[in-house]
């Protein structure tokens, strides 16, 4: 038996070597790599990436917040890049932030497109009395107003800056076609040039006119839409507003870098292309009287709260809005719903060449409120009999009169 025993803690022995050489030859990766995984769970505020034979990842606290900021909402089985901050933790996790990833990558573009002399849309953030501080994918670059399209550049009689700002303020928001002239990344510096783009947008307009069917490919979301690029150097960007008739709040959410669509021209200038998808989808809202009609009830899922009221979907399409004024403040709309939940409503009005249909909350009583009812009720009844009681004990009796013979 002492012999089996030696034996079985030999095989053992050599088994675990087995495995740590096997380990060895799989070397962890380097801090700041890049990997890409697969998602194979997530809950609220961590998510597991398989990295296939590099190990398991790891989005966990700010790095999983900033991967949802990123990416939208993250599924089972997406695919997703992350850069290694942590070669392995306790638990053995490679912990990764895809943020990072993003800005690594999103920085390598710029520098091809840089070195391509290629132009890019980039959204205007701020302006002061230099220019504008505009965003690609979440990277600030600067653009001087020297390097404005004459379309954009502020006239100002006098040169009074103050006034030069306000002009520049009204560019905020609003998407342009430019090309980058510097850069360097270990300054974290790029300046942008529209007038540098203008050229090629003039030959592009020569090639596509607005109402034009045009097939591509998502080239890079962000929270206001999505770049699809035509050809080598040329892109187009669907506004969140035009990528579908239902409410979208990610784009990420429906669709993903790398997706072919085919899109419409909906405007075409000398600085920017602007496309949608949705124009090239059957309006829902056309045939909305054969769904619905004004004082039907409805079961609805909230989507969103803000300021002015609920968003609620009937349906995968069409999207109502019960206001504020329904429930008095944005404190008390949001004590009584919540985001997901599906709730009783009617409809008040529906405005199908607008897309816009009025809904009010059907209030539901609660058992708490049916109770509470029925105590008042209770109660009221009480103090009436009480009342009575006290009219016939204070209740004098009539004097009777005999009439004299």
């Amino acid at each position: 038996m002492g012999a089996i025993k030696i034996f079985q803690n030999q095989k053992e022995s050599i088994l675990n070597n087995l495995l740590k050489d096997s380990a060895r030859q799989i070397p962890l990766p380097q801090k700041d790599a890049l990997l890409k995984g697969i998602v194979l769970s997530v809950d609220s505020n961590k998510a597991i990436i398989d990295l296939g034979p590099t190990g398991i990842g790891l989005l966990i606290g700010p790095e999983f917040k900033g991967a949802t900021d990123v990416l939208g909402k993250i599924k089972k089985g997406d695919e997703i890049s992350g850069q290694v901050l942590v070669t392995e933790n306790k638990e053995g996790y490679i912990e990764l932030s895809v943020k990072n990833a993003a800005f690594q990558t999103t920085w390598k573009e710029l520098e091809n497109k840089f070195t391509a002399n290629e132009p890019l849309v980039v959204e205007v953030a701020e302006a002061n009395k230099g220019g504008l501080l505009v965003k690609f994918r979440g990277i600030s670059g600067f653009m001087p107003v020297s390097q404005l399209a004459s379309n954009h550049y502020p006239k100002v009689e006098g040169g009074d800056r103050g006034k030069i700002v306000q002009e520049l303020k009204k560019l905020i928001k609003i998407s342009l076609n430019v090309k980058i002239i510097d850069l360097n990344q270990k300054e974290k510096k790029i300046i942008f040039s529209e007038k540098a783009a203008e050229e090629k947008m003039q030959d592009l307009s020569k090639k596509y006119k607005k109402g034009d069917i045009v097939d591509g490919v998502v080239s890079g979301i962000v929270n206001f839409g999505i770049f699809v690029q035509m050809e080598k150097g040329i892109e187009g960007l669907v506004h969140i507003s035009e990528l579908a008739w239902q409410l979208v709040e990610n784009p990420g959410d429906i669709i993903k870098i790398g997706d072919k669509v085919k899109a419409k021209i909906i405007t075409l200038d000398n600085n920017k292309m602007s496309l949608s998808l949705k124009a090239l989808q059957q309006d829902p809202w056309i045939d909305i009287d054969k769904k619905y009609k004004k004082g039907d009830e409805i079961n609805g899922t909230t989507t969103k709260l803000n300021p002015f009221g609920v968003f609620v979907a009937m349906d995968k399409e069409i999207h109502g809005l019960c206001h504020i004024s329904e429930f008095g403040t944005q404190q008390k709309m949001e004590e009584v719903l919540e985001i997901g939940k599906k709730y009783n409503f009617k409809i008040l009005s529906i405005d199908a060449s607008n897309h816009r249909m009025a809904l009010g909350l059907i209030k539901e009583t609660s058992p708490k409120e049916i109770k509470e009812t029925a105590n008042k009720e209770e109660a009221k009844e009480e103090v009436g009999d009480k009342n009575d009681q006290k009219e016939v004990v204070g209740k004098k009796p009539k004097k009777t009169t005999k009439n004299k013979k």
